[in-house]
């Protein structure tokens, strides 16, 4: 007994197939590893009793069980896909333990079954995952809204919207559908569609997306587009279409298999003919046979799972985690990055980066009224206030101006917070204009009628984000941000990190179309964290989420999720996996070095079945020697990444000086 014919193989399983609807959320609801450990068990009795010196009629009986348990697992996928055309490693797989058991050895075939199973088991497991993270998306759209109809208003079911229905939406209400502002002012909270770091003023005319978030103001909404042709809805067909696109893409083991399994098959044929005409029936079809199960494809099938189990541990120790092999194989081709930026290369967190003053006051001053004014706000910007001064007194009498800003008072004086255009800017109209060329928001406070200062106000990039460019950069990949902020705060941002290729204002499909068209250039990854990012992680050639950091749809639909939140993962990620990938494809030399060489002998009656599948057993104790070195982690782990000092973070020099305190 022997197991020269490992496992292996990313071969689409039979539930990949038949589209079954319940998607497992464990691994032992996957009905494959069920099976394999069924088999598995099965197969160690019949070994318990061979070296026990059993009935060899219970050891045979056993081993035939475990065979026909495993082999459920693939065979009735392998033929539908063969009615189809298909080939790939399952049949070669299939092939296999027929000749096997032909020639009498039915323990290899439980064996190859055993071992095979499970690896078509964790990839239907990997497949589930991802489409699971659709399941987040529909949580954006609320299940009801409120419709103007009559003169009056009546809630129905978002399915139940109507083109040219007026949507009344209230303060911290979601957008149930498309549509345009037809009443109102507000600002509207749109990060999860577009990515936008700071809420963005709606007002008459204005687009509004579903599942953006209403601010203070009420709004009345003309519907432009369904439940069923909306933002979000776009968003969940790209993400599907995309995904069967990766799912249905052959693996690396399947490529090989391809042109293999057909040339091995009409080989067999022609030796079993042609000696048949030639000399004894017998011994060549026993020579053809031999010769089915010298070509199977056994250390090559074995090598990329102990390869892809090894670079995923030890990738997982750098934080990094890998969704199976063929994730693992994609990630060593990437040669092209792009970058989202809120949330990736930045932190996600607005702060206070400028002060500019007039009229006497001094920096303190103005941040300390701001505060006052913010300090019950849950708006971005009024955190990023608060967390710019030290103590806060709350101003009295505070209301919100939708689209505008608040208003209130603090020791009987009358305080204005808000946007230019509200408040003129004054002599400070340059200053805020640098404000807003650098990327950053401004508001202006004023006391009593007086302009007292603006504060500007900007997502900061992260202190490693440069390096990491600088890093992917050097290393040859083309790098490039895509985002869904504005042009002016994604430029700013993009030449701190050194990035010179920037596309911006991007809504989801707008970054779903830009990574297509990268894509064709060259093999390209998605980095990104939000829904927003999440039809672009499923066009890309491989998807990476920031996991710490990311939504739970930006981490479902991705192929790999950066669990820290240092990006210096990113370049560590990408050099691990090509390491693991080189690996592979000496173990895919290897394995068909060894089918080249030990198809003419088992022809010429040379090698018998022992003497093959000794061969065998030789090839994957190399095989899986060389791949337990993708098990070396390279960089740094994510506990030596704390530990070393980082980059101490860039603070933004004064923009006018003259008019600091």
């Amino acid at each position: 007994m022997s197991d020269a014919c490992g496992c292996g193989g990313d071969e689409p399983s039979a539930k990949g197939d038949a589209g079954e609807e319940r998607e497992p959320e464990r691994l032992w609801e996957v009905s494959e590893l069920r099976a394999a450990a069924v088999a598995g068990v099965l197969l160690a009795a019949s070994l318990v009793v061979g070296w026990s010196g059993g009935p060899d009629l219970v050891e045979l009986a056993l081993q035939l069980a475990a065979l026909g348990v495993g082999a459920w697992t693939f065979v009735p996928s392998t033929l539908r896909r063969l009615a189809k055309g298909k080939i790939g490693v399952g049949t070669l797989m299939t092939i296999a333990a027929v000749g096997a058991v032909a020639l009498g050895e039915v323990g290899e075939a439980a064996m190859l079954a055993f071992l095979f199973s499970i690896s078509e088991g964790l990839e239907e497991y990997s497949i589930a995952r991802t489409r699971r993270g659709l399941r987040a998306l529909l949580s954006l759209v609320p299940e009801q809204a409120t419709v103007l109809r009559g003169g009056l208003e009546v809630v129905v079911a978002a399915g139940e919207l109507r083109v040219g229905d007026t949507m009344l939406v209230r303060p911290g209400e979601r957008v149930a559908t498309d549509g345009t502002v037809r009443t109102g002012r507000t600002a509207l909270d749109v990060s999860a569609i577009t990515g936008e770091s700071v809420p963005v003023e709606a007002g008459p005319d204005d687009e509004v997306f579903a599942g953006s978030i209403n601010g203070t103001g009420v709004l009345e909404v003309e519907v432009t587009s369904t439940a069923a042709d909306n933002s979000l809805a776009r968003i969940v067909a790209i993400v599907e279409a995309e995904q069967s696109r990766k799912g249905a893409a052959q693996r690396l083991a399947d490529r090989i298999a391809r042109p293999l399994v057909p040339g091995v098959m009409i080989a067999a044929a022609l030796i079993a003919a042609i000696g048949s005409l030639l000399g004894d029936p017998l011994v060549w079809i026993e020579r053809a046979l031999v010769v089915l199960v010298a070509a199977s494809p056994c250390a090559l099938a074995i090598s990329i799972p102990v390869t892809v189990v090894a670079a995923v541990g030890a990738a997982s120790k750098m934080g990094v985690l890998v969704k199976g092999g063929a994730a693992l194989e994609a990630l060593g081709r990437i040669r092209g990055v792009a970058l989202d930026k809120t949330g990736t290369l930045t932190r996600n967190q607005p702060a206070v980066i400028d002060v500019a003053t007039t009229a006497g006051a001094t920096r303190e001053q103005v941040l300390a009224l701001a505060a006052a004014l913010e300090a019950r706000s849950e708006h971005p910007l009024a955190r990023a206030i608060l967390a710019a001064v030290d103590q806060v007194s709350p101003a009295a009498d505070v209301e919100a101006v939708p689209g505008a800003g608040l208003t209130g008072r603090l020791d009987g004086r009358a305080l204005r917070l808000g946007r230019p255009g509200w408040i003129d800017p004054g002599d400070l109209a340059g200053p805020v204009l640098s404000m807003q060329e650098a990327g950053a928001t401004a508001v202006l406070i004023e006391a009593d009628g007086q302009l007292l200062g603006a504060v500007a106000v900007r997502d900061e990039l992260r202190p490693e984000a440069a390096e990491v460019v600088a890093r992917l950069r050097r290393d040859g990949y083309r790098v490039a941000m895509l985002t869904g902020d504005n042009h002016a705060t994604a430029a700013a941002l993009a030449a701190q990190a050194g990035i010179t290729e920037v596309h911006a204002e991007l809504r989801p499909e707008d970054k779903a179309d830009l990574v297509r068209t990268l894509r064709a250039e060259r093999p390209t990854a998605m980095v990104g964290d939000g829904v927003n990012d999440a039809p672009a992680l499923a066009t890309a050639d491989l998807g990476i989420a920031m996991g710490a950091m990311g939504t739970d749809v930006a981490i479902e639909t991705a192929d790999v999720a950066l669990m820290g939140e240092d990006l210096r993962h990113l370049p560590q990620a990408l050099d691990h996996a090509r390491g693991a990938r080189a690996i592979m494809l000496q173990n895919v030399g290897l394995s068909l070095a060894i089918i080249v060489g030990l198809m003419p002998l088992a022809l010429l009656g040379v090698l018998g079945l022992a003497a093959v599948v000794a061969v065998h057993e030789l090839a994957e104790i190399l095989v899986i020697a060389n791949a337990v070195r993708a098990g070396r982690t390279r960089g740094l782990s994510p506990t030596a990444a704390t530990a070393l000092p980082l980059p101490a973070p860039t603070h933004p020099q004064p923009l006018d000086a003259a008019h600091r305190a």
